[in-house]
């Protein structure tokens, strides 16, 4: 029996609610929470083909600097990402994260290690572009996820299923066939996946975000990128103002190039399962790959075709197994 106020108002605070009213409301709510999920997903997912889709195309970038070294387009890169990135953080109220990060002496020499990796990660890039050389640095990213499972189980003790033991070895076989067909090992594959995988250990090590680290990454950077720009500028040699106001442009454009990619991961990975951000991770070698055969040419003979066949194999059979370790998880969590 329901309660209601003398001067006909309705009912008394208080009061019971009729059950199929209370049950409305619950669906009301289930629909706008199911529909808020499935806008952050779809968002999360725009933003992940965003960042990786841009990673992948940096190659037409890069071509289009044509006759600039790669250490004077990696000073660039460094010089005009900074003050783009430091303006993020002051946006984003990071200020105190920064502060925290470079006054914690093991935070601040794990970054110090992780700016070493990440300016030799972009400059043996930007050396692979400018060198027609782009499928060995779409090699080396795809090898990537199996190199950080071979760095878990080396440096972290990880163990592995058997399904990833054996896409750990089709990856190392197809390394190895590459390095006895061509006659050399293929460094610049192995220097990035190594130098990346490295890089993202050491990352999860320190509790610091992407923006906020990327930020001090460079802003380590800063001074030498500066100071080479400036001798550059001394010997005659730089390209800055020197060659048009289309280059200088596109000079500029590191700076955006570099912070807003890591903007769209960082709003991919806040919406996103780590599954579906390991998958669209693929994206962008992929886009490298095709770029490299189809619009720059880059030979596809036997002995790559063969190494790229073994390394899609392992990644297959890693994916698969990833899967599978997931939903068993899941069904256990359920019981």
């Amino acid at each position: 029996m329901t309660t209601s106020d003398p001067n006909g108002a309705g009912p008394v605070p208080g009061a019971a609610v009729p059950a199929s009213a209370g049950a409305a409301a619950h669906a009301e709510a289930d629909a706008l929470l199911h529909h808020h999920l499935r806008r952050q997903h779809g968002l999360g997912l725009l933003y992940g083909l965003l960042a990786y889709g841009s990673w992948g195309v940096f190659p037409v970038y890069f071509k289009a600097l044509t006759g600039v070294s790669a250490v004077e387009i990696l000073a660039h890169r460094v010089t005009w990402a900074f003050p783009m990135l430091a303006a993020l953080v002051l946006r984003e109220r990071h200020g105190r994260d920064i502060v925290r990060a470079l006054t914690t002496r093991r935070t601040l020499l794990t970054l110090l290690a992780t700016t070493g990796l990440i300016a030799i990660n972009w400059l043996v890039y930007i050396y692979s572009v400018a060198t027609g050389r782009i499928l060995e640095s779409s090699l080396g990213y795809f090898i990537n996820p199996l190199v950080n499972v071979a760095l878990g189980v080396a440096l972290l003790h990880e163990r592995l299923t058997v399904p990833k033991r054996v896409a750990v070895a089709l990856a190392g076989a197809g390394v190895l066939w590459l390095t006895l067909r061509v006659g050399a090992l293929p460094w610049i594959s192995l220097t990035l996946a190594f130098s990346f995988a490295t890089y993202g250990l050491l990352r999860k090590l320190v509790p610091v975000g992407a923006l906020v680290g990327l930020t001090i990454e460079t802003m380590l950077l800063f001074p030498a990128a500066v100071a080479w720009l400036g001798w550059a500028e001394a010997q005659g040699t730089a390209t800055f103002l020197q060659r048009g106001v289309r280059m200088d442009l596109l000079l500029v454009l590191a700076g955006p190039l570099t912070a807003i990619p890591l903007l769209w991961f960082t709003g991919a990975a806040r919406r996103l399962p780590l599954s579906t951000l390991g998958f669209l991770q693929y994206l962008a070698p992929s886009l490298q790959f095709l770029l490299a055969v189809f619009v720059y040419g880059e030979p596809l003979d036997e002995a790559r075709l063969v190494a790229f066949g073994l390394i899609w194999a392992a990644l297959a059979v890693f994916a698969i197994a990833t899967l599978r370790e997931r939903e068993s998880g899941t069904a256990a969590a359920g019981r």
